[in-house]
């Protein structure tokens, strides 16, 4: 997988974090250093690690499903896309999360919204993967991205949360197009 489309992965990959993180914005009165550290490492952080823990899993199955790696790749990154699309359809409030940063809430919080870059880890097994770069562009990125989207949400509100799952899902689609037109074409 080259740069680019390692990059386009981490965004697509922050997205359901930012859509998160503009909702903690929304809900928090007056944002202080804390916040943006919390929300920044526990979301830049999970989704740095949880791509590693699928790579660690997948690795184990490379060697049974090397002929068939760029369809497993195009179905995690096509059913993960789908997902985020649905979801980013649905009419979602930010109450479930208010302003609450405890360590319970967080943490559930970076849980749910890495699931998908775990699976995406599974996939790195099957595809040439720079994983040191991968990793670190996925946390790194995310990191940035919920800053930002925690100041956003704040100032502006949450009208970016649906688009922001919307243009992420359509990203991993892409991706994993790519990923399946490359191999059977180019390869």
């Amino acid at each position: 997988m080259d740069i680019f489309s390692l990059i386009f992965l981490s965004f697509a990959l922050a997205m359901d974090a930012f859509a998160v993180s503009l909702c903690k914005g929304f809900s928090v009165k007056k944002l202080n250093i804390k916040h943006y550290l919390l929300v920044g490492i526990y979301f830049g952080g999970f989704q740095a690690i949880m791509p590693l823990l699928g790579y660690i899993i997948g690795i184990e199955f490379e060697p049974f499903v090397r002929e068939i790696d760029h369809w497993i790749a195009f179905i995690l990154l096509t059913f993960i896309g789908i997902k985020m699309i649905k979801e980013s359809l649905e009419n979602k409030s930010c109450e479930n999360i208010a302003n609450e940063f405890n360590f319970k809430t967080m943490f559930s919080l970076a849980i749910a919204t890495s699931i998908d870059a775990f699976a995406i880890g599974v996939s790195f097994a099957f595809l040439q993967v720079n994983l040191f770069l991968a990793l670190f562009l996925i946390g790194f990125i995310t990191f940035i991205l919920c800053i930002f989207a925690l100041k956003i949400g704040n100032q502006f509100g949450i009208y970016l949360s649906s688009k922001a799952e919307l243009l992420g899902g359509g990203v991993l689609i892409l991706l994993g197009i790519k990923i399946l037109i490359q191999h059977l074409f180019f390869d």
